[in-house]
C-alpha cells in the first residue's frame, strides 16, 4: 500500500494526544491506572456490545448490557492488589462481589424485559467477560504484583505498573514499525480479514519492535543487568507484538461481521477503543501467562 503523508500525520498527532492521557493514567499512581482501564473497560464492552448486536442482528435490552458490564467490571476489580483500599475495605475483597452480583441481578431483569431473547447473540456477548473483562482484570494482576524477578540467578526489582508499561509500548511500537515498513514494501496480504495488513510490514513490525524494545528498555532501567534485562524485554516484546497482531485481526473479522469499518470514533485515524485496544486484549493475557510461568 502506498505512503499516504496526510493520514500518517493524522494518526501521528492524535496518538501523542491519546499517548499523554494514557501516561497519565499509568504513571500518576495506582488509583489513576485504575481509572484509566475502568473508562476502557466499559468503554470496549460498549463497543463490543453494539458489534454483537449488528452481527446478530438483534438488540440488547439497556439493563441486559448494564448488567454484562457490572459482571464483568466485578471480575476485573478481583484482580485489584493489596494498594487499592477504601476506608480500610479491600476493593477486591469488599466490592468486587456485590458489583458483580448486581449486575447479574440487572441482566436477569434486562432478560425479563426483553421481548425476544437471541440465544446466540446473547452468548457472544457473554463471552466479552472473557474477551475484555479478563484482559484487562490481568491488567490489573500485572500492575499490582511483586515485581522481584530472577534471571540466570540474578535479582533485580520491577517498579510498579512497569510490565504493564512495557507491554504498550511493545504494541506501539509494533502498530507504528508494522504500519511504516508496510507503507513502503509491503506487498503480500497478510489475510483477507484485513487486507491492507501484509507479511512484510506485520513480521517487520514484530522483528523492529523486538530489537527497539531490546535496546532501549534496559538502557533506561538498570544498565548494569542489560543481558537479563535484554532477554525480559525482548521476550515480552515478542509475545506482545504476535498475540497483538491476533487481537487485530480477531476485531476486524468481528468489524467485518459487523459491516462496520470502526468500532467506535474514540480517536481521528485510529477508530473507537477496540480499535485502540484490540491488540492488548490478547497480548495482555498471554504476557500475564508468560510471567506466571516462567518469570
Amino acid at each position: 500500500m502506498a505512503f499516504n503523508w496526510k493520514t500518517f500525520q493524522t494518526r501521528t498527532l492524535t496518538a501523542i494526544v491519546f499517548a499523554a492521557v494514557m501516561l497519565v493514567g499509568l504513571l500518576w499512581n495506582h488509583w489513576s491506572f485504575l481509572v484509566l482501564f475502568s473508562v476502557i473497560h466499559f468503554g470496549c464492552w460498549w463497543e463490543y456490545l453494539k458489534l454483537t448486536e449488528k452481527i446478530y442482528h438483534t438488540s440488547f435490552h439497556f439493563y441486559l448490557k448494564l448488567g454484562l458490564m457490572l459482571i464483568g467490571y466485578g471480575l476485573m476489580l478481583w484482580f485489584c492488589g493489596h494498594q487499592y483500599e477504601l476506608l480500610g475495605y479491600g476493593i477486591r475483597h469488599s466490592i468486587s462481589l456485590p458489583v458483580s452480583i448486581a449486575g447479574f441481578i440487572l441482566s436477569l431483569i434486562g432478560i425479563y424485559e426483553s421481548k425476544k431473547v437471541q440465544p446466540q447473540g446473547f452468548a457472544a456477548a457473554g463471552l466479552g467477560i472473557l474477551y475484555i473483562s479478563l484482559s484487562w482484570g490481568l491488567m490489573l494482576n500485572l500492575y499490582s504484583r511483586a515485581l522481584d524477578v530472577h534471571i540466570h540467578d540474578t535479582l533485580f526489582v520491577f517498579g510498579i505498573g512497569l510490565f504493564p508499561i512495557l507491554i504498550i509500548a511493545c504494541i506501539w511500537v509494533n502498530d507504528t514499525m508494522a504500519y511504516i515498513v508496510g507503507s513502503f514494501i509491503g506487498k503480500t496480504p497478510l489475510s483477507k480479514i484485513s487486507p491492507k495488513k501484509t507479511w512484510e510490514g506485520t513480521v517487520g513490525g514484530i522483528l523492529l519492535a523486538v530489537v527497539i524494545v531490546m535496546l532501549v528498555f534496559p538502557a533506561i532501567n538498570n544498565n548494569y543487568l542489560y543481558g537479563p534485562m535484554m532477554f525480559l524485554s525482548g521476550s515480552i516484546a515478542l509475545i506482545s507484538s504476535i498475540f497483538g497482531t491476533f487481537g487485530d485481526l480477531l476485531e476486524s473479522k468481528l468489524k467485518r461481521m459487523a459491516g462496520v469499518k470502526d468500532s467506535g470514533s474514540l480517536m481521528p485515524g485510529h477508530g473507537g477503543f477496540l480499535d485502540r485496544f484490540d491488540s492488548l486484549l490478547l497480548a495482555v493475557p498471554a504476557v500475564w501467562l508468560y510471567v506466571k510461568l516462567f518469570i
